[in-house]
């Protein structure tokens, strides 16, 4: 006899997504440190890297939004002191470093890696000079190599040397950091970055790994399709997993309002009563980045637009999502413009249905908070956008934050 699931309303489903991202844990209102970054960290698993920093570097979002004003050095602080590495998990990531060994299993034989291995195969003697290169010299960056022997196809083509540091850091053998002035990826030997402790801790198989990364996504999710828990660690072949977890009792299958598929529960998760955040979100935030989960938790239709030429960009460059309580309610184009100490409002828009006036005051005072982070002086509202006009008294009323 089949069991029959329980069953969650969309509106459970979305305050459980985002208690279990952290929106129902109140801003620190004093000093922020390494504490509160952990606490997020246990929130969301891991921070997307993304280098735009058109407005702020993406990385640094996620933090803001969960937390308000903090230092900006909280990360590479984290990562000196080696509680963080980083690594190709969702993308490029930032990750708890009690999580490395479930990364090795990656790093050993990742099928998506195959051109990669097909490359160092062939380039075995060059691969090797490199990797002399990083014991010898590292930590350095791909230009310290020079070792372009083709002619450059497109903005993202890498060169040969670009192509081996990479291989050694996705097989593990050289781990990164960041430089701080101009966020290159520094590539250096595994051992000098990672603690012994991790680099020598147990690996668990790729079977057991996936599993548990599998059940984090859960319990960073709350509630989710097996594609949204799949895509947060951008695994395959997850199906037979998912089936264990829930045998095991270590997930719990969820019928949920308007949604086509099955949903997994994590067993931890919570219903919150209410969410009462406000915050603007990265284009690369766990709660948007799958934008097929946004649209069914939050009816939200949202693409970034930054490699879609002007004319024909709906919406803007650098759309942040504005969550106010448990709804996305609109949708700003943000851009620093640090020459003039002034946070530009490119284009505002609000949500179908969403009252403007409340979502512009609203808005208007986490703007202010964001300039006085990022030690703008103004704030400036443009004309575009059906929000806009409404946003503009609202910014003029309301103070920039100053930290502190």
């Amino acid at each position: 006899m089949t069991r029959r699931r329980e069953s969650l309303s969309l509106a459970q489903a979305r305050r459980i997504a985002l208690g279990a991202q952290g929106f129902t844990d109140k801003r620190p209102t004093g000093r922020v440190d390494r504490r509160h970054l952990r606490r997020v960290l246990g929130r969301i698993g891991l921070i997307q890297i993304d280098s735009v920093n058109v407005l702020v570097r993406s990385q640094e979002l996620p933090l803001f939004a969960r937390l308000g004003p903090h230092p900006r050095t909280l990360i590479g602080d984290a990562t000196a002191a080696g509680e963080l590495f980083e690594y190709w998990v969702h993308e490029a990531c930032h990750v708890p470093i009690e999580q490395y060994p479930l990364q090795r299993w990656a790093m050993e034989r990742h099928p998506r890696w195959k051109g990669f291995r097909k490359f160092a195969a062939e380039r075995a003697d060059f691969v090797d000079a490199v990797r002399a290169r990083v014991r010898d010299d590292g930590p350095i960056v791909a230009g310290d190599l020079q070792s372009r022997d083709r002619p450059k196809e497109a903005w993202w083509d890498w060169d040969d040397g670009k192509l081996a540091l990479e291989y050694l850091f996705r097989t593990g053998e050289v781990a990164a950091t960041r430089r701080p002035n101009d966020f290159g990826r520094l590539y250096d030997l595994a051992e000098r970055v990672i603690p012994a402790e991790y680099r020598n801790a147990p690996v668990p198989s790729e079977h057991d790994a996936k599993k548990r990364m599998l059940e984090l996504a859960a319990s960073y999710h709350g509630v989710g399709t097996a594609a949204d828990l799949a895509d947060y660690h951008r695994l395959a072949h997850t199906r037979p997993l998912l089936a264990e977890l829930v045998e095991e009792g270590r997930l719990v299958e969820v019928d949920v309002e308007g949604w086509n598929r099955v949903g997994y529960l994590h067993p931890d998760a919570t219903i919150p009563r209410r969410v009462t955040a406000r915050a603007l979100l990265s284009p690369f935030d766990p709660v948007v980045w799958y934008r097929d989960r946004a649209l069914r938790l939050f009816d939200f239709h949202y693409r970034i637009e930054i490699y879609v030429p002007e004319p024909k960009r709906q919406y803007g460059y650098y759309v942040l999502p504005f969550l106010l309580g448990d709804r996305l309610v609109g949708r700003v184009d943000l851009k620093a413009d640090r020459a003039s100490g002034t946070l530009l409002v490119q284009s505002a828009w609000s949500e179908p249905g969403e009252p403007e006036s409340d979502t512009a005051e609203e808005l208007a005072a986490e703007l202010a908070l964001m300039a006085g982070w990022l030690g703008l002086e103004r704030i400036e509202v443009g004309s575009r956008g059906d929000l806009s006009r409404a946003l503009r008294p609202a910014v003029a009323a309301t103070p920039i934050a100053t930290p502190g």
